[in-house]
């Protein structure tokens, strides 16, 4: 239960960081940390899908800020008159803008991808029965499901493939494969629900958790990576109100120096990969 507090609390505070980061070497230096956190937690090819998925909507993120923002002064092509919008003018600065957009969504889908298979969600519903229980529970299970649902669409897929007529093509073909899925997802949330009836889950008073209660002492692993997400938050902290790694792409582009900016990144990196320098006795 331990770990997956620190776990959980480390990749919250990579992703609180991210959004409130504002200079693009400063959302670099994250993105690469929580890569290397994935290769050093074994995961990375996980993490690498996720960031392999969000990288071509960064772009598109990038290109339709740059056609509808009028704002910046570095106009690098011009389209005309395109009614009913008027004239046209792409800048520099709105595709940069665009590009930290992105770049700060693809940072912060990162951190939560290590979260979701870096920390282990059964110790999450022991950290969250405490609130609530049933809740806890529901967010569990439907977390969960969600790679097994991810599983059935993929063997329903090939197997529509697979028929001799190919199985059809276009939009029809994927809403009848969502269409399945949808009903399979329905027949195993019953299946579950009259499971956890069986084993009486409804009607568990509070006491009866009191055995689940007794926990793993805390490491001096769950404490690294605790005090490290707690130096992240202040650095992040210190960086936003202080304006160290302020960065503005209008009117035109600015920020501020580039030692600053590189003592924040070095910053961030030392306090984010400090806990995984030390990793003999992580399991």
């Amino acid at each position: 239960m331990a770990r997956a507090v620190a776990g959980a609390a480390w990749c919250c505070a990579l992703a609180a960081a991210a959004l409130a980061a504002q200079h693009p070497v400063v959302l670099g230096t994250l993105a690469l940390v929580i890569l290397a956190a994935a290769a050093a937690a074994g995961v990375l090819r996980e993490v690498g899908r996720t960031a392999l998925w969000m990288a071509p909507w960064a772009v598109v993120i990038a290109l339709i800020n740059m056609l509808v923002v009028r704002d910046g002064l570095t106009v690098i092509a011009r389209l005309g008159e395109v009614p009913p919008f008027g004239q046209i003018d792409l800048t520099l600065e709105a595709l940069v803008y665009g590009l930290l957009f992105g770049l700060r969504l693809l940072v912060v889908s990162l951190a939560f991808a290590l979260f979701t298979v870096a920390v282990d969600p059964d110790d999450l519903l022991r950290v969250l029965r405490r609130v609530s229980v049933r809740s806890a529970l529901a967010a569990t299970l439907a977390t969960r499901l969600v790679p097994v649902l991810a599983a059935d669409a993929r063997r329903i897929d090939e197997a529509r493939r697979c028929r001799p007529d190919g199985g059809g093509r276009g939009p029809a073909a994927r809403v009848a494969v969502l269409r399945a899925v949808a009903g399979g997802a329905l027949d195993r949330a019953l299946d579950v629900a009259a499971t956890l009836e069986v084993r009486g889950y409804g009607s568990a008073r509070r006491g009866s958790w009191r055995a689940l209660r007794s926990g793993r002492p805390w490491s001096r692993h769950d404490l690294g990576f605790t005090a490290s997400a707690l130096a992240l938050a202040a650095v992040t902290v210190a960086d936003r109100l202080g304006g160290l790694a302020a960065y503005d792409p209008y009117p035109t582009l600015h920020g501020a120096p580039a030692g600053q900016v590189l003592a924040v990144a070095a910053g961030i990196a030392l306090v984010a990969l400090a806990p995984l320098a030390a990793r003999r006795g992580i399991r």
